[in-house]
């Protein structure tokens, strides 16, 4: 279990070691992959799934232009950076589609650095267990933790089958 100091700490530390690979790979495009899992624990076995699952989806679609990659498995959770040599507006339409339509994509976060879904003409992202959108759904804490880790075991046992 992290607490919120925890987890505060470890989104500087990523956004430090982003600039950092975007020093050492300025012509690429970074991409970095977290797992969305609400709760206090964010490293057990769902989110290592989900990682893997997020990862060779990335690794099948970008393989021949990667130009770096890196995976840390943290008790603060499942982070991987690639530099992929494409740019990024295509790179981030490519990661949508790997959100939109994998098995366990609603359970990803594909960031490419400096560009957001709305730059690519995309909706924000929809809640895990209904149609509002994910933050309002968040801020207003409209369904427990409980409800959501459930959905998510579903959708990890549907993909594991």
């Amino acid at each position: 279990m992290i607490n919120l100091a925890q987890l505060l700490e470890s989104r500087d530390r990523r956004a430090a070691h982003q600039k950092e690979l975007l020093e050492a790979f300025p012509a690429c495009s970074l991409v970095c992959l977290t797992v969305q899992l609400p709760g206090s624990v964010k490293r057990n076995r769902n989110s290592l799934i989900i990682g893997g699952a997020g990862m060779a989806a990335l690794l099948n679609r970008f393989g021949s232009v990667l130009r770096h990659v890196q995976v840390k498995d943290l008790e603060t959770g499942y982070e991987a950076y690639l530099a992929v040599n494409l740019p990024p507006r295509l790179v981030k339409t490519l990661c949508c589609e790997i959100e939109d339509t994998h098995p366990l994509g609603r359970l990803m976060d594909i960031d490419v650095v400096g560009v957001d879904r709305a730059a690519i003409g995309l909706p924000p992202r929809k809640c895990l267990l209904c149609e509002n959108e994910v933050r309002y759904c968040m801020r207003a804490r409209t369904h427990s933790a409980e409800e959501l880790l459930g959905r998510i075991e579903e959708m990890i046992k549907d993909y594991t089958k």
